[in-house]
């Protein structure tokens, strides 16, 4: 049953972590932006904003787009079947 599942389980984790990556709303309600402590992507952004450093701001926004469409493309990539893409035969 887990060779089966195998691909369902990477995707899940995959966009599990790709969701906390850039998650934002429950850090900042829950931990607080207690710096050194919840120090995260997106509240580093968010600090950055707040700053008005918006170049810093855009380049760490990129670097977060970057990572994530990276780690998806991977997943996509493992998870796909070569034997489903093609001409039909």
């Amino acid at each position: 049953m887990l060779p089966l599942s195998k691909a369902g389980l990477v995707t899940g984790f995959t966009l599990s972590f790709a969701h906390t990556l850039g998650e934002f709303g429950v850090v900042l309600m829950v931990g607080g932006n207690i710096p050194g402590v919840t120090r995260t992507i997106s509240i580093d952004i968010y600090d950055q904003v707040q700053t008005a450093n918006y170049s810093s701001a855009n380049q760490t926004a990129v670097v977060l787009l970057i990572i994530s469409f990276l780690l998806l493309s991977v997943v996509f990539g493992l998870n796909r079947r070569p034997w489903a893409v093609g001409p039909w035969r």
